[in-house]
């Protein structure tokens, strides 16, 4: 009884419903963050990424533009996209051999793969 009173102030006064809700879902939110977290596995060596999957959408590169000097990342298709027709890197960052080339003005380098 005492309980449904509570409930009925919480309903009656929008602001403490919003907070309620707010919580409830941001609890939700975690509790599903965290199963996520515990199924994924990052690896960042390059050596130890399947093959098929160093130019993929679970793949992330850092680009570094050497005049500016920012930072941004881009996935593994994008770094693919920045090789263009470099056969010769390609074959290198497939083997394992390097993790990074140069493609004009940026530096491109294996940052991480969510496995």
């Amino acid at each position: 009884m005492k309980e449904d009173k509570e409930i009925e102030k919480i309903l009656l006064n929008d602001k403490n419903y919003e907070k309620f809700m707010h919580s409830k879902i941001e609890k939700e939110f975690i509790e599903i963050t965290n199963d996520n977290k515990s199924e994924t596995k990052n690896i960042t060596d390059i050596k130890e990424v399947p093959k098929d999957k160093i130019f993929s959408k679970k793949t992330t590169y850092l680009v570094m533009n050497k005049n500016s000097k920012t930072k941004s990342y881009i996935n593994g298709l994008q770094a693919e996209g920045f090789l263009g027709s470099d056969n010769e890197q390609r074959k290198k960052l497939i083997s394992g051999e390097v993790d990074y080339f140069v493609c004009g003005n940026s530096y491109i380098k294996f940052y991480k793969y969510k496995a």
